[in-house]
């Protein structure tokens, strides 16, 4: 039965346990300004992995020529339908970092109470709780100072913002994303019956542990916070620590 490879991705987590190849699909929501090709990009695999299936928003790279959503709301709504078909008819969890966690919280909620395919687990990363509205914010500012506020707040920036080219491609979609998420307030208080697992990088300034713990009140099922070394986009480094928490939840 194969194990993880040993390293120090996550604390509190017993990595030497060994772990059941998985069947399931992890659907995958991207954070603000990123796209499905940067869970393409996550190859080679432990074994123990699920199949990683991204969902692509709108405004970017093959539905580059669509509108960008601008509501979080809006979003959830059409993308619900599609999770479905990516998941190919096997058992499936959600994973979203960011912008892309309460996305990913607000197609749970549909799904949890249409009947049409629910979710066996929920993974936000990088994010406070729902219900916690954002206090930093970018919008309005022009292009320069939104690039240096978004990038202070993730401590991570794409490389191809830095070409003047890329980056007037590139603008508009991020800008839109970063503008749901800042206006983004869950409606409901009604917690979901979803098990969830909050992640937050041990060195992210961006969201607190008490922050993290905030989606405990987000379902009345399993909860755990799990601290990955690094800061808020500790994901970019590895997958290593996503991969392992999923499969530790699943297993």
């Amino acid at each position: 039965m194969p194990s993880p490879p040993p390293h120090d991705g996550i604390t509190d987590i017993p990595l030497q346990r060994a772990i059941t190849p998985m069947s399931n699909t992890l659907v995958c929501l991207p954070f603000a300004g990123g796209g499905a090709s940067f869970y393409r990009a996550w190859q080679d695999l432990p074994d123990y992995a699920p199949r990683v299936a991204p969902l692509q928003l709108p405004g970017r790279e093959e539905r580059f020529v669509e509108d960008p959503f601008r509501d979080v709301m809006d979003a959830a709504d059409a993308l619900a339908p599609q999770v479905a078909t990516l998941a190919d008819g096997t058992p499936f969890a959600l994973f979203g970092h960011s912008l892309g966690a309460v996305i990913a919280f607000e197609i749970a909620r549909r799904l949890d109470t249409d009947g049409g395919g629910r979710p066996v687990h929920l993974f936000v990363s990088g994010s406070p709780g729902p219900w916690t509205g954002r206090t930093q914010r970018a919008s309005g500012l022009d292009d320069e100072e939104f690039l240096a506020r978004v990038r202070e707040f993730a401590g991570y920036q794409h490389d191809a913002l830095a070409d003047p080219d890329l980056r007037e491609l590139l603008l508009p979609a991020l800008r839109a994303d970063v503008e749901m998420h800042e206006n983004y307030k869950a409606v409901s208080q009604d917690p979901l019956s979803i098990p969830i697992t909050a992640l937050r990088g041990a060195d992210d300034h961006l969201v607190t542990k008490e922050q993290a713990e905030e989606w405990k009140d987000a379902t009345t099922a399993a909860f755990q916070v799990l601290e990955p070394e690094g800061g808020h986009m500790y994901l970019t480094s590895s997958p290593l620590p996503v991969i392992d928490a999923v499969a530790m939840a699943l297993r």
